[in-house]
């Protein structure tokens, strides 16, 4: 890999003045794996929770729709705040904005000090532009750049849908300088589009004069989802060749992503790029909590260990991973030939992988959709009992 600067131990620096307690988080971070949390509340942040999380090992916050809905579902915590709102006449389109960026300013400034020690690699935290703009190219760039300049943190990201209208406004943002988190990958045919529109943003960049070494960015490939779909078709195709395949191709498909990351990232597009201070974007791998519960609870955890990738985890795999994830090293590299086995043997058995990644992408954005409605309608009556009454002004206010 050509990086502009070795691969280093993220936790190294970060959390040892804080912690003498040795983790399996930092077992994951020697092996190349950065630890990240998915999730993210006003009182984590206010209690100390999340400090706390940093001094057991993790490195990063990811949020989406789903996780602020249910934060602020529980509406005690962000009152103060929404009545302020309310009393400025703020729509719930502003007040959700507000809302959630405070959350994710004070969390960057939570993890500004793993940021500096590991040389802007980690302590990031993401936040999402708005859901309903993921088939909006120009609406996704303007609001990604109103989140940029709102949380003014160095180790933001900025979280774009991977769907066709998002991949030119991943490249638009980029150049911008602007940090970006692509999310809701599922198939390798998108990825590769995904690393080209950050080749392509970084090139652009560069001809804006701006500085590579400072743009970061990650790639979400999600996980469980696509065995939670393929595993439900295989059950009713019934067959034992069928059964056999359960639970074997969120594994599979992540491990060919890694593989397309080790390919692009050698190449000499890329050494180019490198050359002027840019920085690999990491392969992130999402949806990692089990959803079938005869699966280890740590499965897309200890077999998804390699180099220059990170890890983002629901509070509960974490705290599995740490009681009892055992790491072996690297589970990823090498196991190319069995991974393409995997999906060539789930084609002949009846599964189709196209049909699979363009109905969970589908899924993907209508349920970050409805997590935003949600959101949306849980602001709004708090906003109507703090004396507010202004409804929503749509997507990017």
């Amino acid at each position: 890999m050509n990086d502009s600067k070795p691969t280093q131990a993220p936790t190294e620096g970060a959390t040892a003045d804080r912690s003498a307690t040795r983790t399996t988080l930092h077992e994951l971070a020697e092996a190349g794996v950065s630890v990240w949390l998915d999730d993210l509340n006003r009182p984590m942040i206010t209690d100390g929770d999340l400090q706390g999380y940093i001094d057991r090992g993790v490195l990063g916050v990811t949020t989406n729709p789903t996780i602020f809905a249910a934060a602020l579902s529980e509406g005690e915590a962000y009152g103060t705040q929404v009545a302020s709102l309310a009393a400025e006449g703020a729509d719930v389109d502003a007040a959700v904005f507000a809302l959630t960026t405070q959350d994710v300013s004070d969390a960057c400034d939570i993890f500004l000090p793993v940021y500096e020690a590991t040389g802007g690699q980690d302590g990031r935290v993401s936040i999402e532009v708005d859901p309903r703009l993921a088939k909006d190219t120009a609406g996704t760039v303007e609001m990604a750049k109103q989140l940029w300049a709102q949380i003014d943190r160095p180790n933001l990201l900025i979280k774009i849908p991977a769907t066709v209208e998002g991949l030119p406004a991943i490249s638009q943002v980029l150049a911008e300088g602007i940090s970006v988190n692509v999310t809701l990958i599922f198939s390798l045919d998108r990825y590769r589009g995904v690393m080209n529109a950050y080749l392509t943003g970084l090139e652009q960049a560069r001809e804006h004069g701006r500085d590579l070494s400072s743009i970061r960015s990650v790639a979400s490939f999600f996980v469980s989802r696509v065995d939670g779909e393929i595993d439900q078709q295989l059950e009713k195709i019934g067959t034992d060749e069928a059964l056999s395949l359960r639970g074997k191709a969120g594994l599979a498909n992540a491990r060919l992503a890694y593989q397309a990351f080790q390919e692009v990232f050698s190449t000499p597009r890329w050494a180019n790029l490198a050359d002027d201070g840019a920085h690999v974007q990491r392969p992130l791998w999402a949806s990692t909590g089990v959803k079938n519960p005869d699966y280890p609870d740590t499965l897309y955890v200890t077999e998804l260990v390699a180099p220059d990738t990170v890890n983002t985890m629901p509070a509960k795999t974490l705290d599995a991973t740490v009681d009892h994830g055992e790491i072996t090293g690297d589970t990823v590299t090498g196991s190319y030939a069995e991974a393409q086995q995997v999906l060539d043997d789930l084609e002949r058995a009846g599964v189709s992988y196209t049909d699979v990644v363009d109905l969970l992408e589908t899924e993907g954005v209508d349920k970050f959709e409805k997590s935003w409605g949600e959101l949306l309608g849980t602001v709004q009556e708090e906003l109507n009992k703090a004396g507010g009454s202004a409804g929503p002004t749509g997507a990017g206010a």
